[in-house]
């Protein structure tokens, strides 16, 4: 199965929108940012909480880039 297939069929399933190519490109902008920042396990779990804080990707990018470069 393709992303973009399995993508489509997950979001029929829980009943939201897929993303559109810019927003995946920066939902696994967010996720490498948190993946190198931490533990890989630090990307899922991040964008999940992104997802539930309901902001933008541009403010969750440059949360995740303020805490990256914390972390530095």
């Amino acid at each position: 199965m393709t992303v973009e297939a399995f993508l489509q069929a997950f979001s029929a399933e829980v009943g939201v929108p897929a993303p559109s190519a810019g927003e995946a490109e920066a939902l696994l902008a967010l996720a490498s940012i948190a993946a190198h920042a931490s533990e890989r396990t630090a990307a899922p779990i991040s964008c999940w909480m992104g997802g539930a804080s309901g902001l933008p990707l541009a403010e969750l990018l440059a949360a995740a880039q303020r805490v990256a470069g914390d972390a530095a």
